[in-house]
C-alpha cells in the first residue's frame, strides 16, 4: 500500500497511491495511515483521488483511521471519485467525514465541503 504525505503548517496531505482500498489491502492501509497519524500536524486529508474503488474492508479501513488519530486530531477526505463518493453517500459516511472536491481545494484555502 503506496501512502506518500506532505507537511504544511497546518496539516498533513497523506496521498493514496494505489487504485484500490480493498480487503487485500484494509490491513496493511490501517497500519501504514496510523505509522503517518501518530506525529504531525492534528488534521489530516486524505487525498484518495487515485483510488477509482473501495469495498466494505477499505471502507472499513478508513473508518479505522479515523477512529486511531482520536479525538485531537480529525481525519478528512479529498478527491473522491465518483463510484468511491457513492459508496461513502450510501453508507451515510459523507455524513461522519468532511469531504472536499480535491487536494488542491484544500491547499488552496478552500474548504468546502464536496459532499
Amino acid at each position: 500500500m503506496q501512502l506518500d504525505y506532505t507537511d504544511t503548517k497546518d496539516m498533513r496531505l497523506i496521498t493514496v497511491g494505489e487504485g484500490r482500498i480493498d480487503a487485500a489491502v484494509a490491513i496493511t492501509f490501517k497500519d501504514r495511515m496510523r505509522e503517518l497519524c501518530e506525529d504531525g500536524p492534528d488534521r489530516i486529508v486524505l487525498d484518495m483521488a487515485q483510488v477509482g474503488f473501495i469495498d466494505s474492508s477499505g471502507l472499513g479501513a478508513v473508518v479505522a483511521s479515523m477512529k486511531q488519530v482520536g479525538k485531537e486530531k480529525v481525519l478528512e477526505l479529498a478527491g473522491l471519485s465518483p463510484t468511491v463518493k457513492k459508496v461513502f453517500q450510501l453508507t451515510r459516511m459523507d455524513t461522519v467525514f468532511t469531504i472536499h472536491a480535491s487536494a488542491a481545494s484544500v491547499l488552496g484555502g478552500d474548504v468546502a465541503n464536496a459532499s
